[in-house]
């Protein structure tokens, strides 16, 4: 296609007086949404431009207007139309967004704000167009930054597919989570090397080849299924890799190596092998349509919504209606603060003796945004020790959420690393913590983790934020708990038999959190 032909001024001068003020209107539109949520727009690009995770979105824009250029031709044969329909997924755009506001979690502002550009060609076009457009709006979705939460599930991933490997080529090796002993070293499947950012990118790659190069949907399952699996095992093979040339040439040799070739080299060559061996199952040919406007306009849709054209002023309107109640809802709910006591202390606990807090390596986690926090540990005469953390939270708000990213048991840019989830007790959230590098050595550390909201008492960052919508939404001014109870294993007893010693005298933990919290 001529680049002449995608400039602005021309696509506006080929466009039919049936499409112009459409457009135009849609253009308006789409601008006004940006501009009041710029706040999520700028920190989605702020997210693809700074995290090597997100680089690859900076290619979706170019991408969408590649995919619209595409149907230009049967499109511009479409009669858009105002669908009053298209407010119903509108004001459930804002609901998630309202959501994500609510809870202070940033992945649902910000696909809230994608939703709504996505509802406003429904809206705007009518369901017909939409239709015509299904596959660019659905890849809108990948302009959301999405997938950190695969990184532990995919550290352990990593780490079994390279022990399996390292043994399988006579390395001897023991795992513990994710360090892997090796005898020249320990090493560790970090966040950095679960293969997250390989795996999104593959699967945004993936899904458009798919879309593009294939017609039949057992194809494209199939091809997508390798773009799935493949990164997940390539990964496991250069972090393999890694430990064996470590092995003969040593740890630093392999690391910038694994910098190097694995980084920009071994990855390029495992994304040109699927789609070298995709090629010959190709079944779409270059000029064939991607949508056919004789059959749009000609589909059958139900009477009620053939009868739902509306007037695209009255439409606009209703619409900003609802952005400006969306908007208000917000801010009243932000506004909600819990009455905080004016100083808390860690309570008695019988048979246990408050002790002076020295920990073998420093560990005080982090709780943004907390009014009130207790750090201190006990001690029992059978030598069970356990370091207690409280904090005690007036609202949820953005960016002082007990749940949030580098807030609890384990503190970034510290010496604690995470090494697996531990043994549930009492439905919290448990995890295994190691610091390395520190004399006498590296040191365990047993972190359980409850969160308090009301009446409800959880270990689940996502039942927290469940909570913490259901408050807004109602306008409730409920005080948020956050209580970790950890041990360091030195032996006997263990760490978890300290905590199990600790719970069984303390009670009921929600009422423990509810006593030491003294809240009016």
């Amino acid at each position: 296609m001529p680049l002449d032909r995608l400039m602005p001024g021309q696509l506006w001068g080929r466009l039919s007086p049936v499409w112009r003020m459409p457009a135009a209107r849609l253009l308006c539109v789409w601008t006004a949404l940006i501009a009041v949520f710029w706040r999520d727009w700028a920190d989605m690009a702020w997210q693809w431009w700074d995290s090597s995770t997100y680089n690859h979105v900076l290619l979706v824009p170019a991408i969408l207007i590649w995919l619209v250029a595409l149907r230009r031709e049967e499109l511009l044969k479409m009669q858009p139309r105002a669908w009053w329909w298209g407010l119903l997924p509108f004001a459930g755009a804002l609901f998630v967004w309202l959501l994500g506001a609510f809870s202070g979690l940033n992945v649902a502002r910000q696909l809230g704000a994608v939703l709504m550009l996505q509802a406003a060609v429904l809206a705007l076009l009518g369901p017909r167009v939409a239709i015509g457009l299904l596959f660019p709006l659905a890849y809108m979705f990948f302009l959301v930054p999405f997938g950190d939460e695969l990184v532990p599930a995919l550290q352990t991933i990593t780490a079994k597919i390279t022990i399996a490997l390292t043994h399988w080529s006579g390395i001897p090796a023991d795992i513990d989570g994710v360090f892997i002993d090796t005898p020249v070293g320990l090493f560790e499947v970090a966040e950095a090397c679960s293969g997250v950012k390989f795996l999104i990118a593959m699967i945004a790659l993936g899904t458009l080849v798919a879309h593009i190069c294939f017609k039949g949907w057992r194809r494209r399952f199939a091809f997508m299924a390798v773009c799935v699996i493949l990164p997940i095992v390539a990964n496991g093979v250069r972090a393999w890799g890694t430990i064996y040339i470590a092995q003969f040439r040593g740890v630093e040799f392999a690391a910038g190596f694994d910098h190097i070739f694995y980084g920009w080299i071994f990855f390029a060559l495992v994304m040109a092998a699927v789609l070298a061996l995709a090629w010959r199952f190709f079944d779409r040919a270059v000029d064939d349509p991607f949508i056919s406007a004789d059959r749009l306009e000609h589909r059958t849709l139900p009477r009620v919504f053939e009868s739902a054209y509306a007037s695209h002023i009255r439409l606009i309107s209703v619409g900003g209606a609802l952005v400006v109640l969306t908007l208000f809802w917000a801010a009243m709910a932000a506004r909600l603060s819990a009455e905080m006591p004016k100083q808390i202390f860690l309570p008695n606990v019988p048979g246990w003796q408050r002790v002076d807090y020295e920990p073998t390596v420093w560990w005080e986690p982090h709780a943004h945004g907390a009014d009130h926090r207790l750090l201190g540990s006990y001690r029992d005469r059978n030598g069970h020790q356990v370091d207690v953390f409280f904090a005690l939270y007036p609202d949820q708000n953005e960016g002082n959420e007990a749940g949030g990213y580098g807030q609890g048991a384990l503190m970034p840019e510290s010496p604690w690393s995470w090494i697996g989830v531990g043994q549930t007790m009492r439905g919290a959230q448990s995890e295994r913590l190691l610091a390395q590098g520190q004399s006498p050595g590296a040191v365990e550390r047993l972190a359980v983790t409850w969160y308090r909201n009301g009446s409800l008492l959880t270990g689940s960052k996502a039942r927290l934020k469940l909570a913490t919508m259901e408050d807004r939404l109602l306008l409730r001014d409920h005080a948020t708990i956050l209580l970790i109870l950890s041990a360091e294993n030195r032996g006997d007893p263990s760490a978890q038999e300290s905590l199990e010693s600790f719970l069984s005298t303390i009670g009921p933990v929600g009422e423990w959190m509810d006593r030491t919290a003294d809240l009016p």
